[in-house]
């Protein structure tokens, strides 16, 4: 991911913990029921020549998808709370000790400042800063239960979807899903930013990266439900966090991949993010475009990051068949 979008992290320590087999923890216990969604074809991919060309976000292909679930939200903070309580889970920011936080956000002391993200100074590298104190060590997540977990890994992701019995969705699912059944539109409410000059998402608003205007209502995160969701019930698959999908990222992905239920290569350095964050900003990053994509180094966590959850279609929770 470049770093205006998100820090990225090296995998040499901590080593990340084992991976969980998909409902290694027993039955289910992601906590809503999740949408059932029929599948089917759908042309994926900018329409409109808007991606950075190192993206990869063409060409616009046909893509075949079997039916799959997906959550109407990101994981929030209650529900990461939970799977924490219950299986003593630490993520790797708080095994490192520090993380990325806007720096117009930062709660703490100045000695908990460790520097600056090179290339991107609005980023700064705070001691204590984790999913439980997403500002710093001065804040907390129960005053945002509500809001989207962040400064979770690829790996804290995984982790979770093994406690929870679900797993992240493919890149393919993911903007399927974010599209809510509109084609070839820029968001997922159509091709207009603000329709009837009314916020529809959460994003970087004003002069970036000094100067928020607030318009949107918030500097960071925003409760999971705040704006309204699109037509398949999905909320905020534009702006509010980043969200990790299943795949390995390539700029090469749309030129290789199978058209029915296609996954990313292999292997690779980095997994794919989607959908954009609250620190989106014309000015620098239109990445919260619904064909937009990226990625980072599963090892990576910042306070823009965190991850909706999917499930096969004959194993959703909330007794979905």
């Amino acid at each position: 991911m470049s770093p205006c979008c998100g820090p990225a992290r090296d995998e040499r320590s901590p080593t990340p913990g084992p991976l969980l087999e998909r409902g290694a923890y027993g039955r289910s216990t992601y906590p809503e029921a999740l949408l059932p969604l029929p599948g089917g074809m759908f042309e994926m991919g900018d329409a409109f020549g808007e991606g950075y060309e190192a993206d990869g976000e063409s060409p616009v292909h046909e893509v075949e998808l079997s039916p799959f679930a997906v959550a109407a939200t990101p994981v929030t903070n209650a529900m990461f709370a939970a799977f924490v309580q219950a299986t003593g889970y630490r993520t790797g920011a708080e095994r490192y000790g520090s993380s990325a936080v806007f720096h117009l956000a930062v709660r703490g002391r100045p000695e908990d400042i460790l520097g600056t993200v090179p290339g991107a100074g609005w980023w700064l590298v705070v001691r204590g800063a984790d999913w439980a104190h997403p500002d710093g060590p001065g804040s907390s997540w129960r005053e945002r239960h509500d809001h989207p977990v962040v400064h979770v890994s690829w790996h804290d992701a995984q982790a979770y979807c093994a406690w929870a019995g679900v797993r992240l969705p493919t890149e393919a699912e993911w903007e399927y899903a974010a599209r809510g059944g509109l084609a070839g539109k820029r968001f997922p409410w159509g091709d207009e930013l603000e329709p009837e000059a009314v916020p529809r998402c959460n994003i970087f608003r004003g002069g970036f990266p000094v100067r928020s205007s607030l318009r949107d209502g918030y500097l960071t995160t925003a409760p999971v439900r705040s704006f309204p969701p699109n037509d398949y019930g999905l909320y905020q698959t534009s702006g509010n966090v980043w969200e990790w999908c299943g795949d390995w990222y390539s700029p090469e992905t749309y030129r290789k991949r199978p058209r029915r239920d296609p996954r990313g290569p292999s292997l690779g350095r980095d997994r794919v993010t989607r959908g954009g964050s609250y620190l989106c900003h014309h000015s620098y990053c239109n990445r919260y475009r619904v064909a937009a994509r990226t990625g980072n180094t599963p090892g990576s966590a910042t306070a823009n990051c965190g991850f909706r959850v999917a499930a096969d279609l004959a194993a959703t929770p909330g007794g979905q068949r």
